[in-house]
């Protein structure tokens, strides 16, 4: 039997919110760019993680419940679009061709998460990852052209399917809004602490930024 839409969204902030007790601040330099999934979701306003709530505990709510809204566009695709659908097997099937997809098969704490980090200025990559990926890509040959009668077609079927993406999405939204309370009770309890903590120890490391038990140099 099919899941109901609340079924889903409701098992998917089941599944976050057991997994949001292991989530630690990042010790690491974090990337410049927002993250084009997460920043102005709307999905996350309707669960109430703002911005002042650390990326890494927004992505893994807005890529379990972006995946919801994903499946029922591809339901809904593959049952009314037949030229999307065609063009989005042709897509997956070239995208098979490749033996090295990096971006595949991650959790969905890191799904849609560059591959890279930023680059440091004076200091180039000898590879990326990214970069090793397009370079096999590029290698597959691309998809045949369309002519202007079937782009056309095909523009109109993606209009729908965006169409309906947005009617699931507000759907969504409206369901997230009744999860909010056990949403920032989880953040309350598991990721405020842990910031706060933080600040905390900045707060210590300015007001003494040196170690009171180093003698300092030795005197000439």
């Amino acid at each position: 039997m099919e899941r109901s839409l609340e079924t889903q969204v409701s098992q998917a902030v089941d599944v976050w919110l057991r997994w949001l007790p292991r989530w630690e601040p990042a010790t690491h330099r974090g990337r410049v760019a927002p993250c084009r999934r997460c920043f102005g979701s709307p999905l996350l306003s309707a669960a109430g993680l703002g911005a002042d709530v650390p990326h890494g505990v927004q992505h893994g709510l807005s890529t379990r419940v972006k995946a919801i809204v994903d499946a029922a566009v591809a339901d809904y695709t593959a049952r009314n679009l037949p030229m999307l659908q065609a063009e989005l097997e042709q897509q997956a099937a070239r995208n098979r061709a490749r033996t090295y997809r990096p971006a595949e098969g991650l959790e969905p704490e890191f799904e849609g998460l560059p591959l890279d980090p930023d680059p440091v200025p004076g200091a180039p990559f000898l590879f990326t990852v990214s970069g090793l990926a397009a370079e096999e890509e590029a290698a597959i040959p691309a998809l045949p052209p369309l002519t202007d009668e079937a782009k056309a077609a095909l523009r109109q079927e993606v209009g729908l399917a965006d169409d309906y993406a947005n009617m699931i999405g507000r759907e969504v939204c409206a369901i997230l809004l009744h999860h909010r309370l056990r949403i920032q009770a989880a953040v309350s309890e598991f990721v405020e602490p842990q910031i706060a903590a933080m600040l905390e120890e900045l707060t210590r490391s300015l007001d003494s930024p040196f170690d009171p038990h180093d003698p300092g140099p030795p005197a000439p």
